[in-house]
């Protein structure tokens, strides 16, 4: 599997070995991972991406939001709980959206580093 091909497997959440199979079961924030691959039989629990992924999320939405949080409040100036509602909203949706793939993306990038943790 090449350089795009692995990196366009972890965003879709699919085996770091064979692009084909899900990692996760179905549900938008359903983080369960799978036991094999069903389509490569790829054992999916020799994985430890412990909080790896939080981390990162944890660093990306910091340095996203804040920012913008910042500029929202200089050129808007709303009252407190504008900001609350707002960005906590914000926040959530994007943790959702992005702790799959990112998580994917940690699982990849370990199988395609650590080869012989997952013989």
């Amino acid at each position: 599997m090449g350089e795009y091909s692995s990196l366009k497997a972890s965003l879709a959440c699919k085996c770091p070995r064979c692009g084909e199979g899900d990692l996760f079961y179905k549900g938008l924030s359903n983080l369960t991972l799978r036991d094999r691959c069903d389509h490569c039989g790829l054992d999916l629990k020799r994985n430890d991406s412990a909080d790896g992924p939080a981390v990162f999320l944890i660093f990306i939405l910091g340095g996203l939001l804040v920012p913008l949080a910042l500029v929202f409040e200089n050129l808007v100036e709303p009252p407190l709980w504008v900001h609350a509602v707002l960005w906590g909203v914000v926040a959530l949706a994007v943790t959702i959206a992005s702790l799959k793939p990112i998580k994917s993306m940690v699982i990849g990038i370990q199988y395609r580093h650590r080869p012989a943790d997952w013989e």
